[in-house]
């Protein structure tokens, strides 16, 4: 079992999908978590669904974007909880357009949600996850959603692949920013998963003849695993990197695809 045990985790874009599945495998690993996110309704629920379960869980409405969003998150965790030990930085948004057609707005709508988030989550964080680190055995953690994208470039995702890959590379820069302070930053990489953002690449790949579920077997077969990923299978890595087991990994990837970009 993965020590996260009396761990507090904020965990950005966690009403629904990856981030709903990290609450519940952090929860159910010992841990307590604050769900923070856009979708009011549905965090609300999330968090109904936790407690019913016996976890400890509060809901926090979270624009990422928002300076005042993110203090005011951070300050929900510690007074709920008395101390913050992991920011998880999992919202994004994933949209197709090619640098041709694509608008300055789009553009900074992509690094809006996927980069401003995840530096204002560190900013805001960054005392509370301090002041926990000081107290903890192995200290706190920062971990970072980006994406096989992140990584190799993808046909008609420009604006995705840059703030994915910036994701990647801020991570490494904060791990050693951060590493005198005990807190440790690494980054996940999902393949294609089984989400609703999962389905949103399948659709944007589905063209003339090319259904969604022919697209669907395509790039299931591309994955030399033999499926898509589901949830869980990033949950399990990132409260890894969360936990007491992760004590000397910092500055890393960790790559969690199917094997599809060992090919």
């Amino acid at each position: 079992m993965n020590r996260t045990d009396g761990k507090v985790a904020l965990i950005s874009g966690s009403a629904r999908g990856l981030g709903a599945e990290t609450a519940r495998v952090f929860t159910r690993s010992g841990g307590k978590v604050v769900i923070a996110d856009i979708l009011d309704e549905v965090g609300l629920q999330t968090v109904a669904e936790l407690k019913q379960a016996g976890a400890d869980a509060v809901f926090v409405h979270l624009d990422v974007t928002s300076e005042s969003d993110w203090q005011n998150a951070v300050e929900t965790a510690v007074s709920s909880f008395g101390q913050l030990d992991v920011l998880v930085n999992n919202a994004g948004i994933f949209f197709t357009k090619t640098t041709e057609k694509m608008t300055l707005e789009d553009w900074r709508l992509m690094t809006s949600v996927n980069l401003d988030g995840v530096f204002l989550g560190t900013k805001a964080a960054l005392p509370a996850l301090q002041e926990s680190a000081a107290k903890a055995e192995v200290g706190s953690a920062i971990i970072n959603l980006s994406s096989v994208a992140g990584l190799t470039g993808a046909r008609g995702a420009s604006a995705y692949c840059m703030s994915k890959g910036g994701v990647r590379l801020y991570t490494k820069a904060c791990a050693l920013e951060f590493a005198h302070k005990r807190i440790r930053v690494n980054s996940v990489h999902p393949g294609l998963i089984d989400t609703d953002m999962g389905q949103q690449v399948i659709d944007s790949a589905s063209r003339g003849s090319r259904t969604s579920e022919k697209v669907r077997k395509s790039m299931q077969s591309a994955h030399p695993i033999g499926r898509l990923g589901v949830p869980t299978d990033i949950a399990n890595g990132v409260v890894y990197l969360a936990s007491d087991d992760a004590a000397f990994v910092t500055g890393t990837e960790l790559v969690i695809d199917g094997g599809s970009t060992a090919q």
